[in-house]
């Protein structure tokens, strides 16, 4: 146990050089096999917070939603760690109602979404959006010498543990709490898109766990669809048609504009792939260009598209 605090102070006097913008300083030199070498070994992520004495809220919201096994485990990990503070800036009340049991999912979905699932030191901090352990993304910004992540400063870095590393944050960060449909509907453009996934039985699935990604037409991309075309589709006996349309705008999994401006072919729900690339600074998905990407919900990631784009006829 001495072991690890006097870790515990190491880093956290490095921590506090990073801080300072002495980056070279703040690593100390001690990586963890010259760390190993010097007899002193970190605690894992966990002892490392408990250790602290600032996370005893992010502790406690840990041990509620079941995670304390996971980040004990072999990791990686990179943690962005709310402090007590941080937890104190949320409406009265949220923290109470969130260690209930019955909210335990929601918990452990704000939680995985403070986590990375790889080491990730500040001096390989970029900016960008970064994939978290939720499965949702958040954006880092540098300026300044200074980084956030999503609303959230980092206010202390790089407190080394035996499977990964923390950094402390001054906010509670908060993944979407909406699933794909009611992110749609939510955003007010897709309300064409919303009835066509009622007419044809879909809502219920894209409401499903997934992972899905939706590549969403607006109402003005099924406004340039000829009226009959659209007056067809909602008819009873064409509900099977209407059903193929839609998912073929739906890939499983999550899949970010970045990947899909490399180029892709992927099967979609529908049994037939769609191609995407990247041709004069855009994202195309087919003759359909992506004019709003990576919009994050609980089960998956929609991207706007100008043009409904359909399955390739007689195949």
């Amino acid at each position: 146990m001495n072991n690890v605090l006097s870790m515990v102070g190491v880093v956290a006097l490095c921590a506090g050089l990073a801080v300072a913008g002495d980056t070279k300083a703040a690593s100390c030199g001690v990586s963890e096999p010259a760390a190993a070498s010097m007899g002193v070994m970190a605690g894992d992520i966990v002892e490392t917070a408990v250790a602290a004495g600032q996370f005893k809220t992010l502790v406690a919201a840990v041990q509620a939603a079941g995670l304390v096994e996971t980040l004990k485990g072999k990791g990686p990990f990179t943690v962005f760690a709310p402090t007590d503070e941080a937890f104190a800036k949320l409406p009265k009340g949220t923290v109470e109602s969130l260690l209930l049991p019955e909210n335990k999912a929601k918990l452990a979905a704000i939680l995985t979404y403070h986590v990375v699932p790889a080491r990730v030191v500040a001096a390989d901090v970029k900016a960008g959006a970064v994939a978290t352990a939720n499965g949702q993304r958040f954006d880092v910004r540098v300026q300044d010498g200074k980084v956030t992540v999503d609303n959230a400063n980092v206010v202390k870095t790089d407190i080394l543990c035996s499977n990964g590393v923390i950094h402390v944050i001054d906010t509670v960060i908060l993944p979407s709490d909406n699933d794909i449909v009611d992110t749609a509907v939510a955003a007010g453009q897709f309300k064409t898109l919303a009835m066509l996934l009622d007419r044809a039985g879909l809502v219920e699935a894209l409401k499903g766990d997934g992972p899905f990604t939706v590549f969403a037409p607006t109402d003005d991309a099924f406004a340039k669809l000829p009226k009959e075309t659209v007056e067809s589709l909602l008819k009873s006996e064409n509900k099977e048609t209407l059903a193929s349309i839609l998912k073929f705008h739906v890939i499983p999994g999550r899949v970010f504009s970045d990947t899909a401006a490399k180029g892709a072919s992927v099967a979609t729900l529908q049994g037939q792939k769609v191609t995407t690339k990247s041709e004069g600074g855009k994202v195309l998905v087919q003759n359909a260009t992506v004019l709003g990407a990576d919009i994050d919900s609980t089960n998956g990631v929609i991207h706007v598209i100008d043009t409904v784009i359909l399955p390739p006829a007689g195949k």
